[in-house]
């Protein structure tokens, strides 16, 4: 190559390899201060979209944590109350044991009724005021909640908190003392209905009427679950606003421990009557084998008048300590399966953190490593850059 001045081409060549060495230089700088391998999207296309999806999959895990955290308090919640509920179907219990001895005068009767009354209206005054931010949690009104507890859109996400087992407004209203106009109903003779059954109360100048359709309840007859039982159908019945503005189910336990349902209608002055809607309608009859079922087998049945009326009580006070502890019960397994959860995501989180970190995270020590070399080879590019460009001033000489 000829002696020139006018281009230099050691100076752009070392120019180039100090241009790149910068470059080198500014991206082991970004990685260092900022402790990230890839700060954007140029660093590495691939390990981008992996990271992005798997932080997304760990912000929705995080959020699922408290999901879930907040299904526990709502069922500890529901279960604080249904131990207080326990304490007071406790006391009536009592209360039934005591008027059974016949050493009872009218007056102590009186005053064992009394007492009842003022516990079961609690009972039913903590069903309808318990709640979780605002939702009424044990009066039937929202029978089952929903919980987010996984980062996916899927059915394995959610799981469902079932609390109509827990209706402690059904359970006072299958206790309230008083309505002797109720009728006993077999749950076989319920269950024969086609498709709905019509409760009306009559009197004089009104007639009140209901439609409740049991097709779709899995109460009617036999089912997934097995049998129904007296509380199935208590239950169903109560949960219908139409019904429950007039009318008024509960269990009724005969002498034998036999279960059957009876319903009244709330103006006392009633003539109930039963139909099955779906056919001409055929009139459903209530039991005549019941003990009671002319007479008072009370919508609720807690009467302490005599003692056979307060063993009747207790097996009544029995059934629904039963549904109550059932329904604490399932409260318990799934408050276990939140805990459970919580768990779970707290190790996934920790995991797919750390494989996040592997891609997203710089390791200082080889980054170092990196910038030293980029360093010094940026200081002997300035040097060299300085001795190519003094280069053609060897012309002047020439000139001399």
């Amino acid at each position: 190559m000829g002696f020139a001045i006018n281009t230099n081409n050691d100076a752009l060549n070392t120019y180039r390899n100090l241009t790149s060495v910068q470059n080198s230089l500014s991206k082991s700088l970004e990685k260092l201060s900022s402790g990230l391998r890839i700060n954007q999207a140029g660093d590495d296309a691939a390990g981008l979209t992996i990271s992005t999806q798997l932080a997304s999959q760990v912000s929705g895990l995080q959020q699922a944590s408290r999901n879930a955290q907040d299904g526990t308090s709502l069922v500890q919640t529901a279960d604080g109350a249904l131990t207080q509920a326990q304490s007071i179907l406790g006391r009536l219990r009592d209360l039934a044991v005591q008027a059974g001895n016949d050493s009872n005068s009218t007056a102590a009767r009186t005053a064992i009724q009394s007492e009842a009354t003022s516990l079961t209206a609690e009972l039913s005054r903590i069903g309808s005021s318990v709640n979780f931010n605002g939702q009424n949690l044990l009066d039937g009104s929202t029978p089952t909640f929903k919980f987010q507890v996984g980062a996916d859109g899927n059915s394995q996400s959610q799981i469902s908190v079932d609390l109509s087992k827990a209706n402690l407004v059904s359970v006072a209203a299958g206790l309230n003392a008083g309505n002797a106009n109720a009728k006993v109903y077999d749950i076989a003779t319920l269950g024969a209905a086609t498709s709905a059954l019509q409760f009306t109360g009559s009197g004089t100048g009104y007639s009140d009427k209901a439609t409740v359709d049991l097709t779709g309840t899995n109460v009617k007859g036999t089912g997934a679950g097995g049998a129904k039982t007296a509380q199935d159908y208590v239950t169903t019945l109560n949960a219908d606003a139409d019904f429950a503005a007039n009318f008024t189910a509960s269990t009724y336990v005969d002498g034998t421990g036999g279960q059957h349902v009876a319903v009244a209608a709330k103006n006392a002055a009633s003539t109930l009557a039963v139909t099955d809607s779906a056919t001409t309608p055929a009139t459903i009859t209530a039991s005549t084998t019941v003990p009671g079922s002319g007479g008072n087998p009370g919508i609720g049945q807690l009467s302490f008048a005599t003692a056979d009326a307060a063993q009747a009580s207790i097996q009544a006070l029995d059934v629904q300590i039963a549904a109550v502890s059932k329904a604490r019960a399932d409260i318990g397994a799934i408050e276990n399966r939140f805990n459970n959860v919580v768990s779970t995501i707290s190790t996934s989180v920790t995991n797919l953190t750390a494989a996040k970190s592997r891609i997203t995270d710089v390791d200082m020590a080889q980054e170092m490593v990196n910038y030293t070399r980029a360093n010094v080879l940026s200081q002997a590019g300035t040097a060299m850059l300085a001795q190519a460009n003094s280069l053609p001033q060897l012309a002047l000489k020439l000139l001399g």
